[in-house]
């Protein structure tokens, strides 16, 4: 089965949209690595975090491709420096950029989201993880369970 993407001679229409769209969005910043191999696609990108007390302000950002593309979202990743977060990061260090209950609104969208899309909640992200560094509370909304009234069953 081919690549969602196509081939290096046959490039897929969305694929070319990609690149056009992280271009226009992110000029230089980000550039496609295409594998020779069966790895998967994915940008390289240097950020500049520009907030006091961050200790390195260029962050290496990889954004990968899944083969499941579009149905599955990029995942993002902090190459440099090393970042660990208890909270929104996955133990592989995969970036948690959105809660999927939010639906294709507010989270991912196969239909309309893109690499861009992914980049631009992973920068977001870095800044929310270095405001709760040095505040000790993640901004924006963060999903919480709770327990409902007695009397009613508790499924988790």
């Amino acid at each position: 089965m081919a690549a969602w993407w196509g081939t290096r001679t046959n490039v897929s229409k969305r694929l070319r949209l990609e690149v056009e769209a992280m271009r226009v969005t992110f000029g230089d910043t980000f550039r496609l690595v295409v594998p020779r191999d069966d790895s998967e696609l994915h940008w390289i990108g240097e950020v500049e975090v520009n907030m006091t007390g961050v200790p390195q302000r260029d962050h290496v950002l990889k954004i990968v491709y899944p083969h499941a593309y579009p149905l599955h979202p990029p995942e993002a990743y902090v190459l440099k420096p090393y970042i660990y977060s208890p909270k929104h990061q996955f133990e592989d260090g995969q970036l948690c950029l959105f809660n999927p209950k939010d639906g294709t609104t507010y989270g991912w969208n196969p239909a309309r989201s893109t690499a861009v899309t992914v980049a631009g909640w992973a920068i977001q992200w870095l800044y929310a993880y270095y405001t709760w560094k040095q505040i000790g509370i993640w901004p924006g909304v963060e999903e919480r369970v709770t327990r409902p009234p007695s009397g009613l069953n508790w499924r988790p």
